[in-house]
């Protein structure tokens, strides 16, 4: 985030407790207005209690969080200016779906008038105002969806939270929400908190993201920042597919670090604060970093065996066992040019990884 940005949403020192179970450990961090950000990790890591904690669901243990500006330890949630979107949509049965998207609005003090105006709105925005007189179990699971988020965005809150609200949907339609969502962000100008435990998701969705664990930010940046250069084991596992070897650091010169691998292959990548000569940690390659050929075509190449080939639809994951050294996953694009590069189960092959590729990590 630039420093010239305003500042949504200000988390400090945040520590939450329950008794002798500490859920998260002094969390920092900033969101910029209009961003949107993902809260990114397994289950149990924290990220959805910390967000409830941001609507006013769950108290501070220590530390503070303001939104733009304003303190938010005395203020409860329905006095904040902020709405959430659940998992399980939470819309009223009783109702038609555009009573559902009024409710709040007429919540907040305005007319009945002024309230289904509005919500008129935010279901055209959403692509359902053909739908207005329908109850909620006539519509779809993603239709269902669409009118939560309406019903989320007609009060206008200045921070939308979103608890893995796609999960339950079906692949297909996931996707299409996923976009659909970044697409309302950019049209409303509200900052979206977006929590979720897919990695793909949080890469497609997110201006920024961070990674957690264990209660803690593993790491904190731009989608392409953190798959590119992942800090630690954990990331690099965590966010999509990864090559994780142990290397050796022999020496570090001009920013670079140059390392062995078991079976005394070189690698130089670049340095680390904190890893020096004779550090023993691991490396991150990317699969999509390597490809097979029958003879070397750079200068950092690797002889092997064709252990097994896995067909994933747009891609083909090859296992291939090193002769003297440790196994590499190499991904190839299913089409004409990939299929060039895809060898039988026993072939001899050479991997040849792409300059930049290695990473060193923290471990």
């Amino acid at each position: 985030m630039s420093d010239n940005e305003r500042i949504a949403v200000d988390v400090r020192d945040v520590v939450k407790r329950y008794d002798d179970f500490t859920a998260l450990r002094s969390i920092s961090l900033s969101i910029a207005d209009n961003e949107y950000f993902t809260l990114l990790g397994p289950s149990g890591c924290g990220k959805t209690t910390l967000l409830r904690m941001i609507a006013g669901f769950e108290h501070v243990t220590e530390g503070t969080i303001s939104l733009f500006g304003d303190d938010l330890e005395n203020l409860p949630p329905n006095k904040r200016p902020v709405n959430t979107v659940f998992q399980n949509y939470a819309l009223f049965p009783h109702m038609t779906v555009l009573e559902n998207v009024a409710f709040g609005v007429e919540m907040n003090g305005e007319s009945k008038t002024i309230a289904r105006q509005r919500a008129g709105e935010m279901l055209e925005l959403v692509q359902l105002s053909q739908f207005l007189a329908r109850k909620p179990n006539q519509l779809s699971g993603g239709q269902q969806q669409r009118v939560a988020l309406a019903r989320a965005l007609a009060p206008r809150p200045k921070v939308l939270l979103l608890d893995e609200p796609l999960s339950a949907l079906d692949l297909k339609l996931r996707k299409a929400m996923q976009l659909e969502l970044k697409h309302l962000q950019r049209e409303t100008g509200i900052t979206f908190i977006f929590v979720t435990h897919d990695q793909e998701e949080a890469l497609t969705m997110s201006d920024r993201l961070a990674v957690m664990s264990a209660g803690e930010i593993q790491q904190l940046g731009a989608p392409t920042d953190i798959y590119e250069r992942p800090h630690n084991m954990f990331v690099a596992d965590f966010i999509g597919e990864t090559n994780l070897l142990e290397v050796s650091v022999d020496r570090i010169a001009g920013g670079r670090a140059v390392c062995h691998l078991r079976g005394g292959h070189e690698v130089i990548c670049p340095a680390v604060d904190g890893i020096g000569p004779g550090s023993k940690v691991h490396m991150s390659i990317r699969p999509e970093r390597l490809w097979m050929s029958k003879s070397p075509e750079e200068s950092l190449s690797f002889c092997g065996c064709v252990k097994e080939n896995i067909f994933v639809g747009t891609d083909i994951t090859t296992l291939v066992v090193l002769d003297d050294g440790p196994d590499f996953i190499v991904r190839t694009s299913n089409s004409d040019r990939g299929n060039r590069r895809l060898f039988e189960s026993g072939s001899e092959v050479v991997v040849n990884m792409e300059p930049g590729a290695a990473r060193l990590l923290a471990d």
